[in-house]
């Protein structure tokens, strides 16, 4: 009986520390201007468990021709007619507890057609600004870090 009990506490307790951790890492989902305030980013975990960012409203949508805007610049031939809206620009960042960020990731400039390695992570208490840090070639001060700021 005491074994069980045990071992019903020790499932119980990692458990309770799973939860937690889904929690405090869930806090960056929401909707975010960007730093430009050209566009609005949600920002959702998918059932992989990591984090991905998709643009979900343009604040001019359409090109100088009234078409809706496309990804030109892409490297990719074949992606460059795909529309910006609806477009997955932030990939696959991990939550990592000790640094109090989510990382790993990459995020996508549609208007540059270039792809940056990246971390993301709030200061202090303050929920409502994101940074986000885009750096190049794995050197983490190789980049630049923007702030975005959570749609209320």
């Amino acid at each position: 009986m005491t074994r069980l009990f045990t071992l019903l506490i020790l499932i119980s307790s990692s458990w309770i520390g799973t939860m937690a951790q889904t929690a405090q890492s869930d806090e960056v989902r929401g909707t975010y201007w960007n730093a430009e305030k050209t566009s609005h980013i949600r920002i959702y975990r998918a059932k992989n468990g990591k984090y991905y960012g998709k643009i979900e409203y343009l604040k001019e949508p359409n090109d100088e021709n009234g078409n809706p805007k496309t990804d030109p610049e892409n490297p990719d031939k074949e992606l460059r007619s795909r529309s910006r809206l609806g477009m997955v620009i932030m990939n696959s960042f991990s939550w990592n507890e000790s640094e109090s960020r989510w990382q790993d990731g990459t995020i996508y400039d549609p208007v540059s057609g270039n792809t940056y390695d990246g971390y993301m992570y709030f200061e202090g208490d303050n929920r409502t600004v994101l940074y986000l840090r885009g750096y190049m070639l794995g050197m983490t001060w190789l980049g630049r870090t923007s702030e975005w700021t959570r749609v209320e």
